[in-house]
C-alpha cells in the first residue's frame, strides 16, 4: 500500500499527470518529461519522485483519463433528469479527455492486464452502460447500438486530422457530435449494417 500523500504533494502530483495528457495530445507520447515538469509547474526533481520513467506516467495519465470518462457518465446519470440529455452530456464531456487522441498514442506503453488498468476499464464500461441503459429504457435511444459503438464513434471524432493541417480541428468536434447524437435517436430513420459493438468486440478484433 502506498503511502498517503500530503496535500502539496497530491496537488503536484494531479498538475504532473494533467500536463502529461495536454503535452501528450500536443506534441506525442515522446514528450521530453522537462516539457512536462516545466507545463506542471514543477521541478524535475518532483515529477521523478511522483513517477520513476515515463511508462508509470503513462500507466497514471491512462488512469486518469478512464477515472475522469467514468465520472462523467456517473454524474450526468445522477444529476440529469432526462435520460438522453444524460446520454448527451456525458458525450461532450468525454470529448474533453481526448480520448481519440490518447489512445493511439499509450496503448503501446501499458500492460492492459495489469489490475488497477482492469479496475478502471470495469468501472467505465459499467458507468457508460448505464447511461446507454437508462436511455434506452425511456425509449429514447435506438436499440441497435451498444458501449462499443459509442466509444468507436467517440475516439473517431477526437482523433485529431493527419497531418494536423486543420489548425482549428476542435471547434468542430462538439458541432459532429450533435450531429452523431442525433442519429442515435429513436425511432430509427435506417437499419444498420452489422451487429451492435461491445467494448470486448473492440479488445477482441484489436
Amino acid at each position: 500500500e502506498q503511502p498517503r500523500l500530503r496535500a502539496d504533494a497530491l496537488r503536484n502530483r494531479e498538475r504532473i499527470i494533467a500536463a502529461a495528457r495536454e503535452t501528450m495530445v500536443e506534441f506525442g507520447a515522446e514528450v521530453p518529461l522537462d516539457e512536462i515538469a516545466r507545463r506542471a509547474g514543477v521541478g524535475n526533481a518532483t515529477l521523478y519522485r511522483h513517477f520513476a520513467d515515463r511508462l508509470e506516467l503513462i500507466h497514471h495519465v491512462t488512469l486518469s483519463v478512464m477515472s475522469r470518462t467514468a465520472v462523467c457518465a456517473e454524474s450526468a446519470l445522477a444529476e440529469e433528469p432526462d435520460a438522453f440529455r444524460a446520454l448527451t452530456r456525458f458525450v461532450h464531456a468525454a470529448v474533453e479527455e481526448r480520448i481519440g487522441a490518447l489512445c493511439p498514442l499509450l496503448s503501446e506503453s501499458i500492460d492492459p492486464a495489469h489490475p488497477d488498468l482492469l479496475a478502471a476499464r470495469e468501472r467505465l464500461e459499467a458507468a457508460v452502460e448505464a447511461v446507454m441503459a437508462a436511455a434506452r429504457d425511456s425509449g429514447q435511444l435506438r436499440t441497435d447500438i451498444a458501449v462499443g459503438d459509442l466509444m468507436v464513434a467517440l475516439t473517431q471524432l477526437t482523433r485529431p486530422l493527419p497531418g494536423g493541417g486543420c489548425l482549428d480541428f476542435d471547434k468542430f468536434v462538439h458541432r459532429h457530435l450533435q450531429l452523431f447524437l442525433d442519429g442515435l435517436l429513436a425511432p430509427a430513420r435506417s437499419e444498420l449494417p452489422g451487429t451492435a459493438a461491445t467494448l470486448g468486440d473492440l479488445r477482441r478484433r484489436r
